[in-house]
């Protein structure tokens, strides 16, 4: 094979793979709002290692808290201890904790714990550790006897020590495995920190506020400094259920980069991209000359490396029924299950709604007399000719156009947004049925981007019938969010169209977010994020509403978003803390604009 051929291989097995181990990770918890970030190093470095943490994430999640023993990590490391020691001594906690429990529910993962097992043992321990090393000689223990089916032999000194580890199985909670690590760092890694800080109770008192006020910097690497605590007790979560060493992970790939040459992605797979973009999220309704066309007019400026990709998704036309076709039906049925846990909720947005923009199309439907210079004659005013300067003698009704309005309704569908997926996906839904009750056209699209390709995947055009909103519950997230670019090409789409009151609802979490590979030749190389792309974002909003676009932001994100989509949107914007609240919001909004020019 060739390296050309290599890199291909690499490149498509990361996307499939990514899906694997979230789809892993969401089955064993049953929990499927969790959410990781698929680690394709370390899956390039060991297959069955990549698995066998993603299946132990979501195995941790559903038998424990993992963000209280992310905070206790967090808390102990404050008051002195050694962070690797302590994160190692937690990884082997909660492999026990957990590792029978999984075995036992599913057999079938017992070969692949021991060959993550066996993998480690083969990549890390060349040189096994002194005999001072207790913590290495520990790792080695525990792994061998994982292989041994519980028969590996150690002297006596270092066997006390693995069963007290081994004790970690019988924890019946997260208070009780978090006393056991605990417990086993002053015992054999700082015999005096007790003595020195204090017990657990002193570790799990620390403040969020001492916290907050520590310098969490040496602890991060340089591009996660801005909200550095929330960065450390991520990473920290994020490693306590690995079982292997990640600086082993992070060398290995390194060597990889460097033997395989791998600086920045080729332009002979670049061009491939399209490829990989079609069988992820489906044909595109485009033939290449529009697609061209589109691109040539919209990807300028600080867009100009990009490119844009219209689809109806995969779930309506996939190239082939591969694993991201089910993974896409998965999530659509995650989507469906939640409207009908909150059918009545949803419908009764919906008739809400619906009754507000009835009365406001009522308003613009009444027809309004008026004295005209042509008309009806009015008998009674005719005394006025030759007597009155104000000589008009006919009447005229004026009666308002309901048929004025068109919405464009468009939603952020980065990974960002997983967590609230089904959420969003109801929003969208409601003002779409809304909006089709009273027969005003609506186009509903999604945006992510992936790679140079910002996706639009358009679940229902303006004419279609009431019925195509139930596309909406194929609304999935991934990857980043070039939103400047996304509410360009809508909002171009919609200024093409003839009704005069034109309006773009934007559902979104406020944080534009696209940081690329780097491209060989690349026209902008800097990141799009942080003020840059808030900027851009709000520029283009500037633009739609200076051409007569009234632009709706309803934030889907979390609070301490608020300030940028403050920025992004200016007053104009709904945030939405409860969906029961949803329509009263947004239909003030709407009727607003209905009734605007009455």
């Amino acid at each position: 094979m060739t390296e050309e051929q290599e890199r291909e291989e690499v490149f498509e097995k990361e996307l499939e793979l990514q899906n694997r181990i979230r789809n892993l990770l969401w089955t064993v918890s049953g929990d499927y709002t969790l959410d990781m970030k698929p680690d394709v190093s370390l899956f390039l470095r060991s297959k069955a290692i990549a698995l066998y943490d993603g299946v132990k994430q979501g195995a941790f999640a559903r038998f424990y808290d993992k963000n209280l023993m992310g905070m206790y990590l967090v808390k102990k490391i404050y008051l002195g201890a050694e962070e690797g020691s302590l994160t190692t001594l937690a990884q082997l906690c909660i492999e026990e904790a957990i590792g029978e429990k999984l075995c036992s529910e599913r057999p079938g993962i017992i070969s692949l714990q021991k060959q993550a097992c066996s993998d480690i043992l083969d990549q890390e321990f060349e040189v096994l550790p002194s005999y001072g090393d207790v913590l290495g000689r520990l790792r080695i223990a525990v792994l061998r006897d994982k292989l041994a089916d519980g028969s590996y032999k150690v002297e006596a000194a270092l066997k006390k020590v693995r069963d007290k580890v081994y004790e970690a199985g019988n924890t019946e909670d997260t208070q009780s495995l978090i006393a056991l690590i605990d417990s086993l760092y002053n015992e054999i890694i700082d015999k005096d920190f007790e003595k020195r800080f204090g017990g657990l109770e002193r570790v799990m008192a620390v403040t969020l506020e001492e916290l907050t006020e520590f310098g969490w910097e040496d602890f991060l690497t340089e591009e996660m400094y801005e909200e550095a605590l929330e960065a450390y007790v991520e990473q920290i979560t994020e490693r306590m259920t690995d079982l292997e060493d990640s600086s082993v992970t992070k060398e290995m790939e390194e060597k990889r980069k460097v033997r395989k040459k791998i600086s920045v992605i080729p332009p002979e797979v670049l061009e491939k991209a399209h490829t990989y973009v079609e069988l992820n999220f489906g044909k595109t309704y485009l033939t290449e000359m529009e697609e061209k066309q589109i691109n040539y007019k919209m990807c300028t400026g600080i867009h100009g490396d990009c490119s844009l990709y219209f689809t109806e998704g995969i779930l309506k036309n996939p190239v082939k029924r591969n694993y991201q076709y089910e993974y896409a039906k998965r999530l659509k049925n995650k989507n469906v299950w939640l409207y009908h846990d909150k059918h009545r909720i949803v419908k009764r947005n919906i008739s809400v709604l619906t009754e507000l923009l009835k009365k406001s199309l009522v308003l613009r439907s009444e027809t309004e007399e008026i004295l005209s210079d042509r008309g009806t004659i009015l008998p009674a005013r005719l005394w006025r000719i030759g007597r009155s300067g104000e000589a008009r003698v006919f009447k005229r009704e004026l009666k308002a156009d309901q048929g004025d309005f068109v919405v464009d309704v468009l939603i952020d569908a980065s990974g960002s947004q997983m967590v609230r997926q089904g959420e969003v996906a109801l929003q969208a839904y409601i003002i779409s049925e809304a909006l089709s009750a009273v027969e005003i056209p609506t186009r509903v699209m999604s945006y992510c981007t992936f790679w140079d390709y910002t996706i639009l995947h358009r679940f229902r055009e303006y004419e279609d019938p009431r019925s195509a909103n139930e596309n909406i519950f194929n609304y999935v997230t991934s990857s980043n969010n070039r939103d400047g670019l996304a509410i360009k090409a809508a909002g171009t789409g919609l200024l093409k169209r003839e009704e005069e009151k034109k309006i773009l609802i934007v559902l979104s979490d406020g944080r534009p977010y696209d940081v690329v590979i780097n491209r060989p030749n690349a026209k902008n190389p800097k990141p799009y994020e942080g003020a840059y792309a808030i900027f851009d974002t709000a520029e283009q909003i500037r633009r739609l509403r200076s051409e007569g676009v009234s632009v709706l932001g309803v934030f889907a994100g979390e609070e301490k978003d608020l300030a940028a989509e403050k920025k992004i949107f200016g007053k104009d914007f709904a945030y939405i803390r409860n969906i029961s609240d949803f329509s009263r919001i947004v239909g003030r909004y709407l009727t607003k604009q209905l009734e605007l020019d009455l």
